[in-house]
């Protein structure tokens, strides 16, 4: 069983329990798949469906349907814009543009070829209460011949109370055969009702040569690059290749410079570099935040002989910190800096989060 499950990078535990599910022949028909972006959620949920499906008919020509996400055995869900006068009457992609649409078709394309890729659309905040009210008929349509077809709902977190009310309703009595596969990075998030009705399965950040190797092997990105960010990537591929996508290289050099200069009190300075990404985009500002606080937990653990050092390059700045400033309080620089994060996302202005990251950096060492 568990070879079947070869082609899913990491996830030992996750498929361990998911193997002894099948070989129990007796699968629910609810799961809750929890755990960060990028890890794999979804591709396990796809490699679920075809193994249970393996009794059914053409076995090649069911694994080809599965895989590429296609009814009646997959009813793929996850979260789309609203359309022009869209209201909630309205099915899910009735009101969206051709444009959009085309970009839908080419999202799924891609995720079908790539597995680890993802649907990315743009002012696709939440999962809409027209999705949810699809599955219904989804539901209703009589494919007796198929043993399982699945429900798979990715960024689940995404409904809205009045979304989750709804598949509430379809959770609590669901036909046989029908099994439905939430994956969320916020479990939290869904009402407690709805997690109660579910099986949940916890999967694990990626080791960072696995991410290295899906990089490589997926996104065909360049082998030192892909060992590089694996390093800062948290296990996910998704923040892997938002690295990438911003230059991480560029980034990680200004991080350093940041640092630098915030420490040499030449504030205009940093405050030029960090500017630089507030001004494309929170999620860069957000990016540099986390890449500076990186460098803290660094100087934490070099301060108290541990490995896993990611600014590996910059060992011997780290020790000289440390050996001038032993005294100095990491954990409460780096609580300041994860407040900033929290603020990016209340959409305070960047330029005064910018300003007072360079402040409380240059106050650090005073």
């Amino acid at each position: 069983m568990m070879d079947h499950f070869n082609s899913i990078f990491g996830q030992t535990t996750a498929k361990k329990f998911l193997a002894n599910v099948i070989n129990s022949k007796n699968i629910p028909h609810a799961f809750l798949f929890s755990g960060r972006d990028g890890i794999g959620k979804e591709f396990a949920a796809v490699q679920f469906a075809k193994l249970i499906n393996q009794s059914s008919g053409d076995l090649e020509k069911v694994s080809s349907s599965i895989l590429n996400l296609s009814e009646p055995y997959i009813k793929y869900v996850f979260p789309l814009p609203r359309g022009k006068n869209e209201t909630d009457k309205d099915g899910a992609y009735d009101k969206l543009s051709n444009d959009v649409i085309d970009e839908i078709k080419e999202l799924i394309k891609a995720k079908i070829n790539n597995p680890y890729s993802s649907i990315k659309l743009s002012n696709a905040n939440n999962i809409k209460i027209s999705s949810i009210r699809d599955i219904k008929k989804f539901i209703v349509l009589d494919y007796s011949d198929i043993p399982y077809r699945i429900i798979l709902i990715a960024h689940a977190h995404l409904m809205s109370t009045e979304a989750q009310n709804a598949l509430l309703k379809q959770l609590e009595e669901p036909p046989a055969g029908i099994i439905f596969i939430l994956c969320t990075s916020l479990p939290s998030q869904l009402s407690a009702t709805i997690r109660s009705r579910c099986w949940e399965v916890n999967f694990s950040p990626l080791k960072e040569e696995d991410i290295s190797e899906i990089l490589i092997t997926k996104f065909d990105v360049d082998k030192k690059l892909a060992k590089n960010v694996s390093i800062f990537s948290n296990g996910s591929i998704t923040e892997a290749l938002d690295l990438i996508e911003n230059n991480f290289n560029e980034m990680f050099n200004d991080t350093i410079q940041i640092l630098r200069f915030s420490f040499a009190k030449k504030y205009n300075s940093a405050y030029n570099i960090i500017e630089k990404y507030s001004s494309i985009n929170n999620s860069n500002l957000k990016l540099i935040l986390k890449l500076l606080i990186i460098w803290f937990n660094d100087l934490n653990k070099e301060k108290n002989d541990l490995t896993n050092i990611y600014f590996k390059e910059h060992l011997g700045t780290l020790e000289k910190f440390n050996s001038k400033f032993s005294s100095k309080n990491v954990v409460s620089i780096v609580e300041k800096l994860d407040e900033f994060s929290l603020l990016i996302n209340r959409n305070i202005n960047p330029t005064i989060i910018t300003m007072n990251i360079v402040n409380e950096l240059a106050a650090f060492i005073r």
